[in-house]
């Protein structure tokens, strides 16, 4: 499954863990501005807003797990197993979009939340294939820009947005639920713990970050989204870029998953493939991988952005390895 988080000190931040039990090779891809994105039902959108992020490069279409764009709207596709529904194209007005060209027909138009509000007032999520060895897959969306965050849900009884206030998102259950969830960890705290459990009755804290006790750990996409919000929405740090990005790969770090911790059975494991972070303002894809844990950084900037070709950066993933003596 996957965890998806924004982060605020002095520019803005959007990342995500991808945890799956295998690649298809992903890279970072930068699509510049006058690279043809064909749509299966609204044609081709040749002049668009240049997006980075981090895709399956597949017949030339960047499949993209997260992108940011030029303005800093930025999106991430999570999975939604048994909730995802995606219906059939009809002609009544509405743009007909698949899931997997979603991000792009997005930020390709989309300056902000307000604008991409209003593009989404008119579209429908339709069961269109990649292709037959990639089919639907069921997701659902955060999308952010430098004032907050929404989810997008496409279920059985129509397309759903939620406003965000905690900026974060797993899987499972739908984000209503999930945020509804928060309500039992009201009690949690980044202080000490206050004793509250009878009066006359002298429990002794013990220990350092008891005022977290009852938090959970698990793997399960409920309990991360409670432990990313915790954690993100505690989190403190300097304002200049290195301790900004390194925080917010901290926060990701707090619901990583280790390899032989989701046994998926036949010998496969979910692991976090790849962690990201996004400066939002600032155009630069920063990323660390399972094997390597030195962050990398490609900037969108260094690119020609007007061009009509695709620029993918091959994902390092060798560990990086400081030798001191």
């Amino acid at each position: 499954m996957c965890t998806c988080a924004m982060y605020h000190t002095k520019d803005h931040y959007f990342g995500r863990n991808l945890d799956l039990e295998f690649s298809y090779q992903e890279s970072v891809t930068i699509t510049p501005r006058n690279f043809p994105i064909p749509f299966r039902q609204e044609g081709s959108m040749n002049n668009h807003y240049a997006l980075i992020g981090m895709a399956f490069v597949c017949g030339g279409f960047p499949l993209y797990y997260d992108a940011t764009n030029e303005f800093g709207l930025s999106m991430a596709g999570l999975n939604f197993p048994g909730n995802g529904y995606f219906f059939k194209p009809e002609s009544d007005g509405k743009d007909n979009i698949s899931p997997f060209e979603f991000i792009p027909w997005i930020l390709g138009q989309c300056k902000n939340l307000n604008e991409a509000r209003a593009l989404l007032d008119k579209i429908r999520l339709v069961d269109i294939p990649f292709s037959k060895e990639l089919p639907i897959t069921p997701l659902h969306w955060m999308i952010g820009d430098q004032s907050g965050s929404i989810v997008v849900e496409s279920v059985r009884d129509g397309l759903h947005i939620y406003d965000n206030p905690v900026g974060v998102m797993t899987n499972n259950p739908t984000f209503d639920k999930q945020l509804f969830r928060l309500n039992d960890y009201r009690g949690v705290s980044a202080g000490p713990s206050e004793n509250t459990f009878a009066k006359g009755l002298d429990l002794d804290p013990y220990s350092r970050g008891m005022g977290g006790i009852g938090l959970p750990g698990d793997l399960s996409s409920g309990s991360r989204f409670v432990k990313v919000a915790f954690t993100k929405m505690n989190s403190i740090s300097n304002d200049d870029e290195d301790s900004s990005v390194s925080q917010f790969f901290h926060i990701l770090g707090s619901v990583e998953q280790q390899r032989g911790c989701c046994d998926l059975g036949d010998g496969k494991y979910e692991i976090t493939i790849y962690s990201s972070c996004c400066n939002m303002d600032r155009g630069i894809y920063y990323y660390r991988t399972y094997d390597n844990s030195q962050i990398s950084a490609v900037d969108m900037h260094h690119e020609d952005l007007d061009g009509r070709d695709l620029v993918s950066y091959t994902l390092v993933t060798k560990q990086q390895i400081n030798q001191i003596n």
